[in-house]
């Protein structure tokens, strides 16, 4: 028994790992729930240790802690936000709705390093002094959620909207075919066709940082059930305070606890904004996987770069990979925003209790949303190279190019053109200069790709349209 020691709890004593820095209440959650093997992410963990050492702060300020327990607290929260002993929180995600074991693994941890540094600190007494579980990890679930987001998430997204501008840019006056229902339509440039991915992702940057000023608010100081129950009332604020020091991010509190700790709505509100980027993404992958079907048999209009080979059987088959990942990062975050959904319901009275599932999806979905963002800019996006030939070939093909001449010749006429053109698989160019009676310099004019693709009248007059 010399690789364990002996703690105690409210419950009585228990056998805890000789090395561990947690305490008994730690264990009895590892011993409750060995379910998934998952555990809350990094920044739910740094965003812990930061809200106990503004807490330590804001209570030697508030007179509540003598100057070297606060110290202490301070330094051992630190260490722990900074990711110095992650692995000293086991817990699994699936525990106590409320994430009451989790918080008690912080206040352990941080109590056992301050007492090793000289300090007679108490878990629940002061790591934990004017706050309760039901206030720190919503608290927790907003910190960790707005720092990541700002951190991570808002910086990639900026990045894949430059890549796409850029490329938009490039390709401003390259035409191809446009597509309506997987049909041939009329032309757009590939500026064009980039130019409304860049929108959709500056859409997503507005829409999250908007839901971020709702995260912002923070619910601790509402203690078990929202009425601040043995807590100083400017114990929130001030440690709001604290945390922008700390974060160089403001955090302002909450301005009703009984919302902030029953409800999840912010959490997800953003969690939709999230699920609306997913949307746009899979969106983008799967223009960028239709675009560069085949070679041969597909659309073939761009080559992606060749990152990897694409068959264990088939030599020299090269795969779409980079929007495969990303469409199955944008199904994994909608998935992520059903159950998130289905937490935040679950705000029975004065508290929510599923707030460690909220945490871990909204986290995760943050997280993966940041790097494959960046992974679609930087092996996709930046790099993909135009089949000119095929596109102009297509081009010159497509029959729906007579939509030009309708103000000219009809729309019946014109249909008619479209059909034999299509029939005989010939350049409409070809049918039109036959059946138009239209001269040839005009026809070239009216069925000019690049033209057509700043919209407006066409026709010199005449027709049916």
């Amino acid at each position: 028994m010399a690789d364990f020691r002996t703690e105690h709890d409210s419950m009585g004593e228990l056998k805890v790992p000789s090395k561990a820095l947690y305490g008994a209440q730690t264990q009895r959650a590892i011993d409750n729930f060995p379910i998934s093997g998952l555990h809350l992410p990094r920044a739910f963990i740094r965003a812990l240790g930061l809200i106990k050492a503004a807490a330590a702060e804001a209570n030697l300020t508030l007179g509540h802690l003598k100057k070297g327990q606060a110290a202490a607290i301070r330094k051992a929260a630190l260490a722990v936000a900074e990711g110095q002993h992650d692995d000293q929180f086991p817990i699994d995600v699936f525990q106590t709705g409320s994430g009451t074991s989790t918080n008690m693994n912080a206040n352990e941890v941080i109590a056992h390093l301050a007492a090793k540094a000289g300090g007679k600190v108490h878990p629940n007494d002061h790591v934990n002094y004017g706050q309760s579980s039901n206030d720190v990890i919503p608290t927790a679930i907003h910190v960790s959620a707005t720092l990541t987001a700002h951190g991570q998430l808002l910086p990639a997204l900026k990045h894949l909207k430059r890549v796409i501008d850029s490329r938009a840019k490039e390709l401003r006056n390259v035409p191809k075919t446009g597509r309506t229902h997987l049909m041939d339509a009329m032309p757009v440039t590939f500026g064009q066709e980039l130019s409304g991915w860049s929108a959709q992702i500056d859409s997503a940057i507005e829409r999250i940082g908007d839901s971020l000023k709702r995260m912002r608010q923070l619910p601790l100081g509402g203690t078990a059930v929202g009425t601040g129950i043995n807590a100083d009332p400017k114990f929130g604020p001030e440690v709001a305070r604290e945390l922008k020091k700390l974060t160089d991010v403001r955090f302002d509190p909450a301005a009703n606890y009984f919302e902030g700790m029953a409800g999840q709505d912010a959490a997800v509100e953003l969690s939709g904004q999230l699920k609306t980027l997913a949307v746009a993404l899979m969106k983008i992958a799967n223009d960028l996987r239709w675009m560069n079907s085949g070679p041969l048999a597909g659309l073939g209009e761009i080559e992606l770069p060749a990152l990897q080979p694409g068959s264990s059987i088939m030599p020299g088959k090269v795969n779409p990979v980079i929007p495969e990942a990303t469409a199955m990062v944008a199904a994994q975050v909608i998935g992520n925003d059903a159950a998130m959904t289905v937490a935040g319901q679950s705000g029975n009275f004065q508290l929510n209790v599923m707030l460690p599932l909220i945490a871990y999806n909204l986290l995760q979905s943050i997280h993966i949303l940041a790097n494959v963002s960046r992974l679609l800019a930087d092996k996709a996006i930046e790099g993909f190279r135009v089949s000119t030939e095929r596109v102009n070939q297509a081009l010159a093909m497509n029959p729906i190019l007579v939509t030009a001449l309708n103000p000219v010749i009809g729309y019946e006429k014109g249909a008619a053109i479209a059909k034999q053109a299509y029939k005989e698989k010939r350049p409409i160019m070809d049918v039109a200069l036959e059946q138009s009676g239209l001269p040839k310099d005009e026809l070239k004019k009216l069925l000019d790709p690049r033209a057509l693709t700043k919209g407006g009248i066409h026709g010199g007059g005449g027709g049916g349209g």
